[in-house]
């Protein structure tokens, strides 16, 4: 298996935490048939990586994660670990290939949250780093609170962890409040400062998650941290499919992934937490793909990139049509035509009457077969 990111490598990494940071969204908690299904699926559509869990959270989680690696599957699993001796020694056990270990960045945690200070942090980020050296082959440390850590202080961690030989830098804005222009600007000075791969890792407490992702990667971060559907702790992290499908098609840069996956990956991750996806979730939600203006209809049968950056199918979808308020005349008549059922126009009128009351009750819009339905009655 590939050792890691090269520095001059121009592909950028899909990190997924969804069976770690995931699994801190309230009320999600797999099962190892779960836990598997859903690494399997990432690892065959072609995940970078996978941080799989927390061992010294009980022996329960140390079993699962040791039953994932036992698994051979063909992507590196990782778990996340505190700056603590027995946090790691509790993921040596497990046979994972690489460690995540943690240390507070910011001031706010370091004093209020440890009640230490920087030299303490320093100190327990390199004895923990050298302890994993001897049992692992891959240390990501993560930076927690960076986004509201000093400038210099950052540098400094880097500096140091460049010398312990660490393999990757993880960026955390744990609170979700950067905005892009800021991650653009302030981390360049973090890229050009260092040959470590940096990770970004976002929350979406402002809903700039994929945008702050995408930011960190047009400032020459090499690897995004995502989940599935973007769930995690509070507003959740930058989704898997958002960010995926926004580097391909937005910023141009190649994944491994295979977007064609991304839905089923998505239906498997809301069925297992029992999170209904929201009807407009960007790329799996089940609406987005749909056009119920009659404008919009018009255009996307004459070309469908009229209205979509992309091709429904490239992300596992299919172009629907619904009739709603905005549908129109000519929305019907098309769908009528193409049923082989001819009306005159006070007939039509009627029916469209009738959609616009049956919309407006129910707040959405209508299937056809509703549609036929209130044709049949009318007729």
């Amino acid at each position: 298996m590939k050792k890691g990111l090269a520095e001059n490598e121009q592909r950028v990494w899909l990190c997924d935490t969804t069976l770690r940071d995931g699994e801190q969204a309230p009320g999600a908690a797999f099962s190892f048939h779960q836990k598997e299904m859903i690494a399997r699926a990432l690892a065959e559509a072609g995940i970078d990586e996978l941080e799989v869990g927390v061992p010294a959270m009980s022996g329960s989680e140390t079993k699962m994660i040791s039953q994932l690696v036992a698994l051979h599957l063909p992507v590196r699993l990782i778990t996340w670990n505190r700056a603590v001796l027995s946090d790691l020694q509790a993921s040596y056990k497990t046979g994972v290939e690489g460690v995540a270990i943690s240390i507070p960045a910011s001031d706010q945690q370091i004093k209020n949250k440890l009640r230490k200070n920087r030299a303490w942090v320093l100190e327990q980020m390199g004895q923990c780093i050298l302890n994993a050296k001897k049992e692992v082959g891959y240390i990501v440390l993560g930076l927690e609170d960076a986004s509201r850590a000093e400038l210099g202080f950052l540098k400094e961690i880097l500096a140091e962890a460049e010398k312990l030989g660490v393999d990757r830098v993880r960026f955390a804005d744990t609170t979700g409040l950067l905005e892009p222009l800021n991650v653009f600007f302030t981390l360049q000075e973090l890229v050009n400062g260092t040959k470590i791969p940096l990770e970004f890792h976002g929350h979406n407490d402002l809903g700039m998650a994929t945008a702050n992702s995408l930011a960190a990667v047009q400032a020459g971060f090499k690897a995004i941290s995502v989940t599935v559907g973007g769930i995690g702790e509070r507003a959740g992290n930058a989704a898997l499919e958002e960010v995926a499908v926004a580097l391909n098609y937005s910023l141009n840069q190649a994944v491994r992934l295979d977007l064609t996956r991304l839905y089923s990956i998505g239906m498997m991750v809301s069925w297992a937490t029992e999170r209904k996806v929201p009807r407009a979730k960007p790329i799996i939600g089940e609406d987005v793909f749909t056009h119920t203006s009659s404008i919009h209809i018009d255009g996307v049968e004459k070309d469908l990139a009229n209205y979509h950056s992309f091709p429904p199918e490239s992300v596992g979808r299919q172009h629907s049509t619904s009739i709603g308020k905005y549908s129109g005349r000519k929305t019907i008549l098309r769908l009528l035509n193409a049923k082989g059922i001819e009306l005159n126009q006070e007939t039509v009128e009627d029916i469209l009457i009738k959609i616009l009351r049956k919309t407006n009750r129910l707040k959405r819009p209508l299937a056809e077969e509703e549609v036929l339905g209130i044709v049949a009655r009318t007729c």
